[in-house]
């Protein structure tokens, strides 16, 4: 680990028990001479405890920064498709990180922007669903040129990390975080003689601009997802998606590759 990399950072949801299992990590990384900092505008390095939904909220939360790494470390029980290290082995951990036995590794993100006026990034995926009892009408738009028109309970559009997420459990692909790209699923389409979908999902390339324009039929109210946050933004028009040219950079151990760790969440 480069010597100008020392100032750590901790996301975390305290209680009692996880306050006690950090204690030792704490000395342990003091001992080794790193810096715990706590703002995370002072870190070069941010630790998320918990799991996969905790690292997401660790790169929201610190705004999806670039001159940094994160580092994602499961707790007891906690998904880890984020999370090279666990927290019962973190001797391992700042061993690793001392010996320099870690690569850096390059997620992409998605750029979310609706109606023009708010920007919203996202690692995991952006998602358009009804809020109500009702499916919702939305026109999509590839590079400017309509494709379909969707009518059913919403769509997704994964990053290739969030492909094994929410997209995952709708019979999205699973996509090599290598390949910059992003997909596009179906949440219960309604396919008839008026409104007919491809029905499958579809994976565009980096240079591709997606555009869902909401038809406003009284559905005016459509829920937002942002990774694991929902936004309710009043009167959505469109929501336009591409490729950022924001990564998330994390550390990852040697001999532990995405497919490695897809392959022990999974299977």
């Amino acid at each position: 680990m480069s010597n100008d990399r020392r100032n750590l950072y901790f996301y975390y949801h305290p209680n009692d028990q996880l306050n006690e299992q950090l204690k030792p990590l704490f000395d342990l990384a003091k001992e080794n001479n790193f810096e715990i900092v706590e703002e995370s505008k002072e870190a070069n390095i941010i630790i998320a405890i918990g799991g996969d939904g905790t690292f997401l909220q660790a790169v929201r939360k610190t705004g999806f920064r670039q001159d940094c790494l994160y580092v994602g470390v499961r707790s007891e029980d906690e998904a880890g498709l984020y999370c090279d290290f666990n927290l019962n082995n973190f001797n391992e951990m700042v061993d690793s990180m001392l010996n320099a036995e870690l690569e850096v590794r390059r997620f992409p993100v998605i750029e979310a922007r609706v109606n023009d006026e708010y920007s919203f990034h996202c690692l995991n995926e952006c998602s358009v669903r009804s809020t109500l009892i009702k499916s919702i009408v939305i026109d999509v738009y590839i590079d400017d040129i309509h494709f379909e028109t969707f009518r059913g309970d919403g769509l997704i559009v994964a990053t290739p990390t969030g492909s094994t997420g929410y997209n995952k459990s709708i019979n999205g692909s699973v996509v090599d975080p290598k390949i910059p790209c992003f997909q596009v699923s179906e949440l219960a389409s309604l396919n008839n003689n008026r409104y007919r979908t491809l029905g499958s999902p579809f994976i565009l390339g980096a240079e591709r601009t997606l555009k869902l324009k909401v038809i406003q039929d009284g559905n005016d109210f459509p829920i937002i997802g942002m990774d694991n946050e929902a936004h309710s933004i009043r009167n959505i028009q469109d929501v336009t998606v591409q490729l950022s040219d924001k990564q998330v950079k994390t550390v990852k151990l040697k001999n532990n590759s995405y497919w490695e760790r897809v392959q022990r969440t999974f299977l």
